[in-house]
Formats: structure tokens, C-alpha cells, sequence
């Protein structure tokens, strides 16, 4: 049997991001829940909720949902229609093929002044003489009853008959109840002889099994002869009483509802432990051998590139993580010669090229792409361990390495020899150039004015500046 718990609701709201405080439109159908409860309280903005095909026998828990619209309870145990009166906006409500034998209580819906649709096919008051001019003259604000639009003549016609109707349908549900209460007597007398018998089956099996082997004298298990034709005759057995089950004739009322549920999981647990199904737990993956050795493992089968920034002396590795998945989901471990992500519980390990500093690195994500970027800055000096050979063990690849080693320490110095070389003359550093004879153009000769023969001079002309 189900129950309404927060996990239950957060996996069916991934629409809404997996939050339920603002949660418009849930669906828990068929999830074999019995009773309403928490709902008003988690999710306080429902629109529409979904509770079709279920074991519910009761409508409660449901009066603070002020926004709620739409109700389908289709499919359920309930016997009554009540704790409505708090869905102020409520303008649909499913009934469809539940066990409502007390047609009046369709009056507690009267406060519902926005209820527009109403359905009730199926339940044993919608066989009552007079249910649709009942339920049409009791519930003025309906439009729709069991999907057929109500006319206005239909309302007027309702509303003139309703005393008689009244009547008929009150004699209707006292009859409906005590029968009601005999079917609930005979379920309760049944389910005490099952009760019975089955204590009686258990207490015998048990006492069969005390000895289901002989044990001989070396102390080899021998099964009894006819063990395996016992366990064909229980199949068969077990077959034969399935089969007279859905065979059987029985009422449409809520505790048949709850017998068959409990005759089908008997028979699923029953079948269980004939075929001997057993989740097999898988062994732990291994992320590092005995000898400490870490193994590159990608269970999560995610893409990632490995990069190695020369230029800032680190590496970036790039783990293309789901966009959509929460960050909480993802945890990360950074180690001096490898790397370790947890997604959803499933491990990437990466082991590095070289040595990197995990107090320094980084983890950053995406907002776009939805990838995780760790930044590793490299240790500038690795220790390693060194080990004493003699020297006679050394190979000549060791001492030429050896040598180029000894030679690239030794500062080399360029030395220039004076008498080969004679020093620059400072003195003589820029040349005087010699001038080179050019051609002169030959310019007119000026003759003073005294000297021309042809001047004279006019003493009314100003002179020349």
C-alpha cells in the first residue's frame, strides 16, 4: 500500500524543477495510495491534481487548496462526498466509478459557487431514480453533469419535481445503507476466515519443515523421494486457486477492491520466492589496486578532454557533465596524481600526467553548457625518490646523461683574443668627407648704379628700399 510522501511528490514534479512549494499540476495516479494527506501543506498552489486509480476512501486534506480547479478522483474507494468547501475556485470535480451511495451529500457542494463540471458514472447513486434531476436542481451553478450540458428547461422541470424527487432519493440511500452494512459485515467475516486459514497453512508448513531431509551417516543431504513431484502438485495447487479466484463472483464494494490487491501481491510474492529472484548487489568499483595504484575509471560514460596549459603551468581538465543536473549531485576530489568525480554516486577517476598542488585547484561550471572546468596548477618541483647504484652498475646511457647534465650546469665564457684583434680608433670614428668640385652656374654680374653710363637720376622718384 502507497502513502503520499515528499519523495513521491518531488519525483513527480521534475516539470517543475523538482519543487514543490510552487507546484501548479501534480499526477499520483495509480500509485495504490489510501488516504490524502500533506498535500496542503506542500504544495498550497495547486491547480490541478491528478488521484485517479487509487485505494483512497475518504476526501480530506485538501480544504486549504484555495487555487485548486481541477480534481479527478476517478477510480477510488470513496463512499461520500465531503471537505470540499475550502477549494474556493474548484470548477471541475471527477467522481467517475467510486462507491458514493449517499446521493445528498452532493448538497456540500453548493458552497462551490465556481463548479462548472461534475461527474458521477459509475457509483451506485447514479442508479437511483431521479439522480440527474436531484443532483441538477441541488446544484444550480453546474453547466455539465457527467459530460452532458444541462439545459434551462431541464433545471426549470428539476426544480418543480424536486420535493418528490427528494423523497424518492432519501427512501433510495436508507435502502442502499443497510445493505451497505451487511456487505461489511459479510467482508469482515471473509477476511477473518482468510486470516484463519492462512495461520493454519503457515503453522502446518512449518511443522512439515522441521524435517524436509534425511541426513546419512557421512553427513551428505539427500532430498526425500517425490520432493520434486511436491513442489509440481503446489504449483498446480497454487494455479487451481488463482484461477477459482477471478472466477469467483463478487460485489462491486470497496473491500473487494482490497481483497483483489492483497490476492495480487500474495501472488507476486508467492512467484517471487518459487523462482528464487534475488537483486544481485554489485560489488563496489574498484578506484585504486592494493599497491596503491589509481585506475582510470569513467562509469558515468562522460566525455572529457584533458588539457595541459603550458602557459600558466596547470591542467585543465573539461568534464562534460548533464546540463540540467543539479551541482548538489556532483562532488569532486582532487588528489596530487589523480582526479576523482562523483555524479549521482557513479565515479570518473582520471589519473595525471604530472604532479599538481590540490590546495590550489579550482571547480568551476558552466551556466550554459552545464560542463565542469577543474583548473590543477602544477607542483614547480616533483620529489622523487633517488636510489644509490654503484659504479661499476652504470650503463653508458647513464653516464652520457650524466655528462651533458655536468655540462649544461658549467657557465661557459667567450673569450676574445687581443692579438688577433686590434682595438677600434675612437678618434677616427666618424670620417671627415672631402669636398667633391661641383660646376657653378655662372650668375649675372650686378653692376652698381654709379657705374651704368645710361643712369639718371631723378630725384622725384623715391628711392628703393
Amino acid at each position: 500500500m502507497g502513502r503520499i510522501t515528499e519523495d513521491l511528490i518531488r519525483r513527480n514534479s521534475e516539470h517543475n524543477d523538482c519543487v514543490i512549494f510552487s507546484l501548479e499540476e501534480l499526477s499520483l495516479h495509480q500509485q495504490e495510495i489510501e488516504r490524502l494527506e500533506h498535500i496542503d501543506k506542500w504544495c498550497r498552489d495547486l491547480k490541478i491534481l491528478y488521484l485517479q486509480n487509487n485505494l483512497i476512501g475518504k476526501i480530506e486534506n485538501v480544504s486549504k487548496l484555495k487555487k485548486l480547479e481541477y480534481l479527478n478522483l476517478a477510480l477510488n474507494n470513496i463512499e461520500k462526498i465531503e471537505n470540499l468547501e475550502g477549494c474556493e475556485r474548484l470548477t471541475k470535480l471527477d467522481l467517475t466509478v467510486n462507491f458514493i451511495g449517499e446521493l445528498s451529500s452532493v448538497k456540500t457542494l453548493q458552497h462551490n459557487i465556481h463548479l462548472k463540471e461534475l461527474f458521477l458514472m459509475g457509483n451506485p447513486c447514479a442508479d437511483f431514480d431521479g439522480y440527474r434531476q436531484f443532483v441538477v436542481a441541488t446544484l444550480q451553478q453546474l453547466k455539465w453533469l457527467d459530460g452532458k450540458e444541462i439545459e434551462r428547461s431541464e433545471r426549470i422541470q428539476a426544480l418543480q419535481n424536486f420535493p418528490v424527487i427528494e423523497q424518492q432519493v432519501r427512501e433510495q440511500e436508507e435502502a442502499y445503507c443497510l445493505k451497505r452494512a451487511q456487505d461489511k459485515e459479510e467482508a469482515q467475516r471473509k477476511l477473518r476466515e482468510e486470516e484463519e486459514n492462512e495461520a493454519k497453512e503457515r503453522s502446518h508448513s512449518d511443522f512439515e519443515g522441521l524435517s524436509p531431509f534425511s541426513v546419512e551417516s557421512e553427513g551428505h543431504v539427500q532430498a526425500p523421494e517425490g520432493q520434486e513431484g511436491g513442489y509440481s502438485q503446489k504449483n498446480f495447487k497454487d494455479n487451481e486457486d488463482d484461477l477459482a479466484f477471478w472466477n469467483k463472483p463478487s460485489l462491486f464494494t470497496p473491500e473487494s477492491r482490497l481483497e483483489t490487491l492483497r490476492h495480487m501481491e500474495k501472488q507476486r510474492k508467492d512467484q517471487e520466492k518459487l523462482s528464487g529472484k534475488k537483486k544481485k548487489v554489485k560489488p563496489p568499483r574498484v578506484l585504486i589496486t592494493e599497491d596503491g595504484k589509481a585506475l582510470n575509471v569513467n562509469e558515468p560514460k562522460l566525455d572529457f578532454s584533458l588539457k595541459d596549459d603550458e602557459k600558466h603551468n596547470e591542467i585543465i581538465l573539461d568534464l562534460a557533465v548533464y546540463r540540467y543536473m543539479d551541482t548538489s549531485l556532483i562532488d569532486v576530489d582532487v588528489q596530487p596524481t589523480y582526479v576523482r568525480v562523483m555524479v549521482k554516486g557513479k565515479p570518473f577517476q582520471l589519473v595525471l600526467p604530472a604532479e599538481v598542488r590540490p590546495d590550489s585547484s579550482s571547480a568551476k561550471r558552466s551556466q550554459t553548457t552545464g560542463h565542469l572546468v577543474i583548473c590543477m596548477p602544477k607542483v614547480d618541483e616533483v620529489i622523487a625518490g633517488w636510489r644509490q647504484t654503484s659504479g661499476s652498475g652504470t650503463s653508458p646511457s647513464d653516464s652520457s646523461r650524466e655528462r651533458t647534465n655536468q655540462r649544461s650546469k658549467r657557465i661557459e665564457k667567450l673569450e676574445v683574443d687581443p692579438g688577433k684583434h686590434s682595438f677600434p680608433d675612437v678618434a677616427h670614428i666618424v670620417q671627415e668627407k672631402t669636398p667633391t668640385p661641383q660646376r657653378v652656374r655662372s650668375e649675372p654680374k650686378i653692376i652698381a648704379s654709379g657705374e651704368d653710363p645710361d643712369f639718371e637720376d631723378n630725384p622725384e622718384v623715391p628711392p628703393l628700399i
